[in-house]
């Protein structure tokens, strides 16, 4: 398929999305969410398919949504925003979310508003030392949207999710490694090279055991202890009958590398 807004590009089991408008710092429009949506789509029925890279082309990752774009400018007539959240940006977290593949946000710039908390989002945030998070808005008179208030209390507690909240500070990348909100900050020469090399390990790793990992771990924060036990005993008796399983441990005993296949 071709692509307007975006680039997909598929090597060595691992996509590569790049949000591809720099010249709007990969902000979103309706036109970009459908072709987002389009290779979400194809990734996960590519079996080819095992790590899923996000990132942004030119100085930044995504500053959010586009506010020139007809379908959410203010005009005359009220607005209902609530309509792009429920067909566009619910959609594209929960896919994100849901992906049965390790997704890595390679945040190589500013990730302002809804795109802070679409990388938020992946499973894995690497982040250029310049970049940069903001929760911008407040700046608008508007609720952290994309996930934003379900996620950022989960990672840096609820005095913290609350000031980047309502104060829409920027957050250095340094610090918000600092604070636990993503995995890791790197050189900016570093970024891909980092997170390629990261996307391949994953990408010929278990990867049905990393989507049952990804399921388990975000269903505990709504699960008792006893819940969560039974989800990983139901987990390990599937995964003990995986083939990644049986060559995980030969390859223990026999001392070798392993030949996972995601089965």
């Amino acid at each position: 398929m071709a692509y307007e807004t975006i680039r997909l590009e598929v090597s060595r089991g691992v996509a590569t999305l790049t949000l591809n408008r720099p010249e709007r710092l990969n902000s979103f429009t309706v036109a970009m969410h459908g072709e987002v949506r389009a290779a979400l789509d194809a990734i996960r029925a590519d079996r080819a398919v095992r790590c899923l890279v996000l990132t942004g082309a030119g100085r930044g990752f995504c500053a959010g949504q586009d506010l020139s774009d007809r379908a959410v400018a203010p005009g005359d007539a009220p607005l209902d925003l609530g309509e792009s959240i429920e067909n566009h940006y619910k959609p594209l977290v929960l896919a994100l979310h849901q992906l049965p593949l390790p997704v890595i946000a390679a945040v190589n710039g500013v990730a302002a508003g809804a795109g802070a908390n679409i990388a938020l989002t992946c499973d894995l945030v690497y982040a250029a030392r310049s970049a940069s998070f903001i929760q911008s808005f407040a700046k608008i008179g508007l609720v952290p949207d994309s996930g934003g208030t379900w996620i950022l209390p989960r990672l840096v507690g609820s005095a913290r999710a609350m000031g980047l909240a309502l104060l829409g500070d920027k957050l250095g990348a340094e610090q918000a490694e600092a604070w636990g909100l993503i995995w890791k900050c790197v050189d900016d020469a570093e970024l891909m090279p980092t997170v390629r090399a990261v996307a391949e390990q994953l990408a010929s790793g278990p990867t049905r055991g990393y989507a049952r990992t990804k399921q388990a771990i975000r269903a505990a924060t709504g699960l008792t202890i006893e819940a969560s036990l039974d989800l990983e005993r139901d987990f390990q008796r599937e995964l003990g009958r995986s083939h990644d399983y049986r060559e995980g441990v030969a390859a223990f005993m026999e001392k070798r590398a392993p030949k996972f296949t995601g089965e």
